[in-house]
């Protein structure tokens, strides 16, 4: 990997587990789960690992939460199916690594980085990304293992009422099953890589990917500047290609923080688009911004773990 500072820099990771209208039933569970996986990543990063590796390592930690919408406790497609998006890049190279539409496979983040590492491509989908995995040893798992009675009967009510997608976001139908989980992180040699993983919305069209695994809408990376990971209304961050807003307003001069409040603004301006994103810069300045009720996430700069779910809410205790 190549592109960071040259300079030995203070490793940052920074999570989110999904922006939207968090319950209180999971608020705690979803507190919980972005500290656990900011601490996974941060330990690969203070033993020297690249930043590559520890939003991958952050973002399989959230997988294995049944309380997030990625990996296990994906939601269901309209068909009553499994179908989730993930996606990983190296701010020192530009390469990146995505599928989409993957059934079967306990963490589509890894699978995201074998493309990365082993293709010439960036995204593979469905079915081809299916034999991928098998082609790559990557173990399948039932479908049923990845789906909680939660999301069971979420999906059982949206086929019984049709609440619209807008309700995820807008809490209107109570629904329960939450967004995409994401990571970015810059390491001690100032390189940079984001990662982002979901299984999607609750009753969408079978095949409909969302910004998650495009390069630009649920993510970027570029060491030179920063790394974002995107969650929220999907079609909306791809029509806007939120994460690389953000990195051309910081290219501009503008902090993380500043530059991820423009560009949600602007999204919500131009096409009535909510969601969130987590930013670090380069240098490991931190940007946390959402535009729905909530947002869970977490970071650890300087042996401190920062965390939060409301806007304002912010707990600090050591590593």
């Amino acid at each position: 990997m190549s592109g960071g500072s040259g300079q030995q820099v203070e490793p940052v990771i920074v999570i989110h587990g999904g922006a939207w209208a968090i319950p209180e039933s999971l608020a705690e569970a979803s507190v919980a789960g972005v500290k656990q996986a900011a601490r996974a990543g941060h330990a690969l990063l203070r033993q020297g690992g690249s930043a590559v590796d520890a939003v991958e390592r952050a973002v399989t930690v959230l997988e294995d939460d049944p309380a997030f919408d990625a990996g296990t406790g994906s939601v269901l497609n309209a068909a009553g199916e499994v179908e989730m998006d993930a996606v990983v890049m190296d701010g020192g190279t530009l390469r990146a690594g995505g599928v989409a539409c993957v059934s079967n496979i306990q963490h589509p983040v890894h699978l995201a980085r074998l493309v990365m590492d082993k293709t010439d491509h960036a995204l593979l989908v469905g079915k081809g990304a299916n034999q991928f995995a098998g082609q790559m040893g990557v173990p399948t798992v039932a479908m049923e293992t990845l789906v909680t009675e939660t999301a069971r009967a979420e999906w059982q009510r949206y086929m019984q009422y049709r609440e619209t997608v807008q309700d995820l976001f807008s809490n209107r139908a109570g629904l329960s099953g939450c967004d995409t989980v994401g990571a970015v992180a810059v390491d001690v040699t100032g390189n940079v890589a984001f990662a982002t993983s979901t299984g999607g919305i609750t009753a969408k069209r079978p095949g409909r990917v969302g910004d998650s695994p495009i390069v630009g809408a649920g993510g970027y990376a570029d060491s030179q500047v920063g790394a974002v990971s995107s969650t929220g209304h999907g079609e909306a961050i791809i029509r806007t290609c939120l994460a690389h807003r953000i990195i051309t307003l910081m290219e501009t001069g503008q902090s993380p923080d500043a530059a991820s409040r423009t560009a949600l603004d602007h999204m919500t301006r131009r096409v009535q688009g909510s969601g969130g994103v987590v930013v670090v810069s380069a240098g490991g300045e931190v940007g946390v911004n959402f535009t729905t009720q909530r947002m869970a996430w977490a970071w650890v700069k300087d042996g401190q773990v920062h965390s939060g779910l409301d806007a304002g809410q912010h707990d600090l205790e050591p590593l």
